[in-house]
């Protein structure tokens, strides 16, 4: 199987620091791509068109706006139900090396945006309210000539956003091959065991005797620190772990099934259509639909 998604080659030189698109269309046409540099997308007046970022699909409302910072993240927007016949785009692609060691980002003053630049390794969606906060500046800086106020004003986009806590984050881990993460050491020795023993029967009382803690206490103590019960922070590593295998290898739905966990195909593809909003089968052919050789 040739794998369908494009690889884009953005128009950023050498020497460029970002590129900005302002647009009017009829209809998103772009298939769905990756590329090595980051993307701040805002859409307004496409309610109806559809957000793929990773493993997470999602209709979008009148106004849109997603971060993507990872180089491998799969990203597009379709058309889908979208009737619009004037929808208006406005892409920001840049450079900004925010996890070099020696990085200003990972000081005082840039805290916010550095944190939530990791978070959007996965893709970041904002709420309303920080689209709205943010709309005016992003539908005017395409019009800004001096290419040192133009990326301020990037800079003061990112910083505004930065301090919405409630941006969610899109792509499961797994599928977005970001690693591990918590603020707590017993949280993340669970977390990195279960990656690594993904196919195993995992039990609570196995996992909570790794941290010595009984498995109520776990079990509360984990949904604490995660948002998530247990159980389904597994599954959503598995179905994460399988979607990444049906875009990325040719092995058959049953095979990924049994290597990432599930006990019967019936259930995987149950768990699979109840997160994903489709089947495995359906999910692999809506990234393979376009062939496109680099």
């Amino acid at each position: 199987m040739e794998k369908g998604v494009l690889h884009e080659i953005t128009p950023l030189g050498e020497n460029d620091f970002m590129y900005v698109a302002d647009r009017r269309k009829k209809e998103f046409d772009y298939p769905i791509h990756c590329h090595e540099i980051m993307e701040l997308n805002f859409v307004e007046n496409a309610a109806g068109a559809r957000r793929v970022v990773g493993d997470n699909s999602e209709v979008i409302g009148d106004y849109d706006l997603a971060l993507i910072t990872s180089s491998d993240l799969e990203h597009v927007w379709e058309q889908h139900e979208c009737k619009s016949g004037d929808i208006h785009e406005v892409t920001i692609q840049f450079y900004l090396h925010f996890e070099d060691e020696h990085t200003p980002f990972r000081t005082n003053p840039y805290k916010s945006i550095y944190q939530m630049m990791m978070r959007a390794k996965r893709g970041l969606a904002f709420p309303m309210s920080a689209i709205m906060k943010v709309r005016d500046r992003l539908l005017n800086i395409a019009s800004i000539d001096d290419k040192f106020y133009m990326a301020q004003e990037l800079f003061h986009i990112l910083y505004e956003l930065s301090k919405f806590d409630d941006a969610r984050e899109l792509s499961s881990s797994t599928f977005a091959k970001v690693e591990v993460s918590s603020d707590s050491r017993r949280v993340l020795k669970v977390k990195e065991y279960i990656l690594t023993h993904i196919n195993d029967n995992l039990r609570l009382e196995q996992l909570s005797d790794l941290v010595g803690m009984t498995p109520t206490a776990f079990s509360r103590y984990f949904k604490l620190h995660t948002g998530k019960n247990l159980s389904e922070y597994i599954v959503d590593i598995r179905l994460g772990h399988a979607a990444r295998r049906l875009v990325d290898t040719t092995d058959s739905v049953s095979e990924i099934c049994w290597d990432c966990g599930f006990n019967t195909l019936s259930n995987f593809n149950r768990l699979f259509r109840k997160r994903k909003g489709c089947n495995p089968t359906e999910f692999r052919e809506k990234y393979c639909k376009t062939k496109v050789i680099i």
